[in-house]
């Protein structure tokens, strides 16, 4: 009798709680969330495309005609992509070794992972720069070979594979954790080689986090300011990147070439983030289909 009159009751708070759970209010909900949205993200873009929009087009062509600015963007976009490229290369395998195998240290290892998320990006920028320094540690013996790692792009790719490999990691560790070793060792009592069994059974289900790691680390290269400063020398032509160049056109009250820059900066994010998006959607309409 109590089971019974207990199965209504349940099955009416199912029906009254519907897809939107124990939460009322879907009105408010959603008003209250895109009240938020609209503050904190769209009304700062707005401005700064209604800004854009002011300069038109001749101001967009004048501030790219300037070959300081196409030099800045270049380095920005260049370096990031392979820093990104390099980072989840090395994600991949430091995911591996910290999911499928025991060694002292190891939980030492994971947490340091996270470091550059926690460490603020000035600390992380004078840390490399004085790692790599003529005089330092690494840079030392680096100079005697006759490479200079600090005030050139290479200290800038250094320090963006620094800030995107957490990003990496941290997306395909999940799926290298949920992989069944059963089909390694199928493969393997099949006569497939070590190569064979990583192409074709242990890569296809990691290939969508790897991209969705490699397109966050590029959107957070592109932006990264604080790391990169230090080691970069931001010589202009060399080694100045696009976000310290848009500070640079702010303080000479330049704002037109500062918004067109940002603009674009802003573009290839929002596009990098439209990358995630659709990658992790393919994603899940292939788990569907398999």
């Amino acid at each position: 009798m109590t089971v019974a009159a207990a199965a209504p009751a349940s099955g009416g708070r199912r029906r009254r709680f519907g897809k939107s759970g124990a939460l009322p209010g879907f009105g408010l909900a959603l008003g209250y969330a895109l009240t938020w949205l609209g503050l904190v993200v769209l009304l700062p873009l707005a401005a700064l495309f209604l800004r854009a929009s002011e300069a038109g087009v001749a101001g967009f062509t004048e501030t790219l005609a300037d070959g300081r600015v196409r030099h800045a963007l270049w380095l920005s976009f260049g370096v990031s992509a392979i820093a990104a490229v390099t980072a989840t290369l090395a994600g991949v395998v430091i995911a591996w070794a910290l999911t499928r195998y025991s060694f002292p240290g190891r939980r030492a290892v994971d947490a340091m992972v996270d470091l550059p998320f926690a460490l603020p990006t000035a600390v992380a920028g004078i840390a490399l720069a004085a790692l790599y320094a003529p005089d330092g540690w690494l840079g030392a013996p680096l100079a005697r070979l006759g490479w200079q790692v600090v005030y050139n792009p290479v200290g800038i790719f250094i320090a963006l594979v620094f800030i995107g490999l957490p990003y990496a990691v941290r997306t395909v560790q999940p799926l290298i954790a949920e992989l069944d070793r059963e089909l390694e060792e199928a493969a393997a009592t099949l006569g497939a080689s070590r190569w064979q069994t990583v192409f074709q059974v242990i890569a296809p289900p990691l290939v969508p986090a790897a991209l969705t790691g490699l397109a966050l680390a590029y959107a957070r290269a592109l932006g990264e300011y604080g790391s990169v400063i230090f080691i970069a020398g931001n010589l202009p032509g060399v080694s100045e990147i696009a976000p310290l160049l848009i500070v640079i056109k702010l303080s000479e009250f330049d704002y037109t070439g500062a918004t067109v820059i940002a603009v674009i900066m802003l573009a290839m994010a929002f596009l990098m983030l439209l990358a995630i998006n659709l990658i992790q959607a393919w994603s899940r309409r292939r788990m569907g289909h398999a």
